[in-house]
């Protein structure tokens, strides 16, 4: 083991931790502005005291995913400057308009909703919140963006060594981009779904207060209408990768030569005839390029190596990906189906929710792991190899020991994490009410 499997091996453990929060801070920030729209419409207090619960554990995920995903720039400097150097031009502008626009945008607008209670007029407040749930999705659109430039570079030339950017609407408009927004967005919106469900269920085997029923109908109506989207942007993203990384396609089906009417493997042994091909062209009888194939392909075009992913890893995190997302959806419309009419959760699918709440994560976690590892041995696909990426100044010593840091600093977090969330569910919602404070009634530090 050198420095650059340390160095990966650093990145994907903080990175995963890291995605950990920020599909539950897409979509709890949606809904809760939800919650509390409904509140200002209605007036009913239940709206409100669910509002204020969900907004608390909304924020606590919030700061852990601030936290962790400082460590993701600094690793890009200490373990990846011969990466730095290449993309730094590209990068530049969709991270600097994630970092000023969108996540300026998310964390002031959060910071006036959490203190603006009782302060701020109630359409001012509503507004705030709005504004940071869209700032959080729009942060999610710039990375995006940026990360599907690594798979399907775009808008650029290569100048003494480095990518020059000449199209940053082609970069933001990006084809992959366009398939893997809706589709990250689309499954972050089914972990707060899948957590929301976990909690009002939790809460509805301990008590009969009906606003624990609304608020788990409302999430499985989130969680059924997200799969819709991800059902349909994944569909996009697989003919993408017939076209633009047939390699991580043809890994992720175990395909190893060129196949015309290419079978779907459910499990190793269990195959259904053509369904690879129609999924990937629309058409039963197209040819699926295989691994041993492309491997040669890529020989002949960029010289010897092993441009083969981990076999293992793209096949098996594509299936827990799809087996855990589609059960996380499956039981979203089983739970609407028995719902319905006003029927009462039944104690046997509330249990079965509380259970299910890592699903949607697994399923999240596997996705990145399907699209991150497909792409080797290439960060930056056909210009930059994973091997030319690391920092060349850097010791396995060094590596091992803030690999090691990390660790057990993540580790003392998600300890933390776990501790505050459990916490703030057992203890419930509060029955207090704020007071509208009219305009006029303002500081004026307040009102500009």
């Amino acid at each position: 083991m050198d420095a650059l499997d340390l160095a990966r091996w650093q990145f994907g453990v903080t990175t995963v931790y890291h995605f950990l929060f920020v599909p539950l801070t897409i979509g709890l920030g949606v809904f809760v502005a939800g919650l509390q729209t409904a509140w200002h419409r209605t007036g009913k207090e239940h709206y409100l005291r669910l509002t204020k619960f969900f907004g608390k554990l909304f924020l606590i995920n919030f700061a852990m995913g601030v936290v962790t995903g400082i460590v993701q720039e600094f690793q890009f400097g200490m373990n990846w400057s011969e990466y730095s150097v290449f993309v730094g031009d590209v990068f530049g502008a969709p991270l600097a308009m994630e970092a000023l626009l969108a996540f300026f945008m998310e964390s002031t607008f959060l910071g006036l909703w959490i203190f603006g209670w009782d302060r701020l007029p109630k359409r001012v407040h509503l507004a705030c919140i709005w504004a940071a749930a869209i700032g959080s999705n729009l942060s999610a659109y710039f990375i995006l963006a940026a990360n599907a430039w690594m798979k399907h570079p775009v808008g650029y030339e290569v100048v003494d060594g480095r990518a020059r950017m000449t199209d940053l609407w082609a970069v933001l408009t990006n084809s992959t981009a366009l398939a893997q927004v809706p589709h990250v967005i689309g499954a972050a919106f089914i972990v707060a779904g899948g957590f929301v469900l976990a909690v009002s269920c939790w809460w509805l085997l301990r008590t009969r207060d009906g606003m624990w029923r609304g608020a788990a109908r409302a999430a499985l109506v989130m969680t059924a209408v997200a799969g819709l989207v991800v059902a349909g942007s994944g569909d996009m993203s697989g003919k993408l990768a017939y076209e633009q990384q047939p390699m991580k396609l043809a890994s992720a089906e175990g395909l190893e030569h060129d196949t015309a009417g290419a079978g779907f493997t459910l499990v190793p042994g269990i195959e259904i005839p053509k369904v690879l091909s129609f999924l990937s062209t629309g058409d039963f009888d197209a040819t699926v390029q295989g691994t041993e194939d492309i491997q040669r392909r890529l020989e002949q075009q960029f010289g010897p190596g092993d441009y083969r992913p981990d076999q293992t890893v793209v096949f098996w995190s594509y299936r827990v990906m799809l087996y855990f997302g589609l059960s996380t959806v499956g039981l979203s419309v089983l739970g609407l189906w028995l719902t319905r009419r006003r029927r009462p959760m039944p104690r046997f699918l509330a249990r079965l929710f509380v259970l299910a709440l890592p699903l949607p994560l697994l399923a999240v976690i596997a996705g990145w792991l399907l699209s991150e590892v497909g792409r080797q041995p290439w960060t930056v696909a056909g210009e930059l190899l994973t091997a030319a990426s690391v920092s060349p100044g850097v010791s396995l010593t060094e590596v091992a020991l803030s690999l090691t840091l990390f660790t057990l600093l993540y580790g003392g977090l998600a300890v933390a994490e776990a501790v505050l969330l459990v916490r703030h569910v057992r203890k419930g919602p509060e029955e207090a009410v704020p007071v509208e404070v009219p305009a006029e009634r303002l500081e004026p530090s307040l009102m500009y």
